[in-house]
């Protein structure tokens, strides 16, 4: 029984690392439609989000089973329970890849945010993706090291996030309303997208470790 259980709980963290993988093509998608007004790729994300929600389903109906027939403890209790908490966040991060190919697509054939702004949402996408890449290989290493680096340059993205706000409140600001709202909300989607990639970061690290340490990660 032990040795099926640790399967299990080995097709738990593959699951895990096959999530974040789609997650990861699909923030890598979902910015560079934004960036380039590219609505075929726009399109690729909104029609793959489906699967991941479907795969976090699933993993989340295996971890459940797990619970109910395992009836695990310790760390074994805090893996499973962990792993739900992560299915949700990978799945939200899934939505958010999502809503930014919306917005590249129902602003098609124009760019979503002015050109003042693009540099910047241009290096906030590329930061959304490293962290994405750096998350998966987190899952399937437990290299705790990667957790730091996903730590520090999601504090890059919320400066950039702050600057976007910033540029608009300020007197200079010259977008109109529909202008405001898209990069308000782009900015949002990108900052919470590294927040929720820090937030399993830190649960996988409390795994790793035993270490709770909100401060640092």
């Amino acid at each position: 029984m032990r040795e099926v259980f640790q399967q299990e709980l080995r097709e738990v963290q593959d699951r895990l690392v096959e999530i974040s993988a789609l997650v990861s093509d699909s923030i890598e998608n979902a910015v560079t439609a934004f960036n380039d007004s590219n609505v075929s790729l726009a399109e690729t994300v909104i029609q793959d989000d489906p699967k991941i929600d479907a795969l976090a389903a699933e993993l989340d109906e295996l971890a459940i089973q797990i619970l109910a027939r395992q009836s695990p403890v310790a760390r074994d209790l805090r893996i499973v329970v962990s792993a739900l908490r992560v299915s949700a966040s990978l799945e939200r991060m899934g939505d958010i890849a999502e809503h930014i190919a919306q917005l590249a697509r129902y602003r098609f054939p124009e760019k979503v945010v002015p050109k003042s702004l693009r540099p910047t949402f241009k290096e906030m996408g590329a930061l959304d993706v490293n962290v994405a890449r750096k998350l998966t290989e987190l899952l399937r290493t437990e290299d705790t090291s990667l957790a730091e680096e996903i730590r520090d340059t999601d504090d890059r993205i919320d400066a950039l996030h702050l600057s976007v706000f910033d540029k608009v409140l300020g007197e200079t600001w010259k977008g109109g309303a529909a202008e405001t709202v898209d990069a308000t909300l782009a900015s949002r989607y990108h900052e919470r997208f590294g927040d929720h990639a820090v937030s399993i970061a830190k649960k996988v690290r409390y795994l790793a470790t035993g270490d709770w340490a909100p401060q640092e990660v």
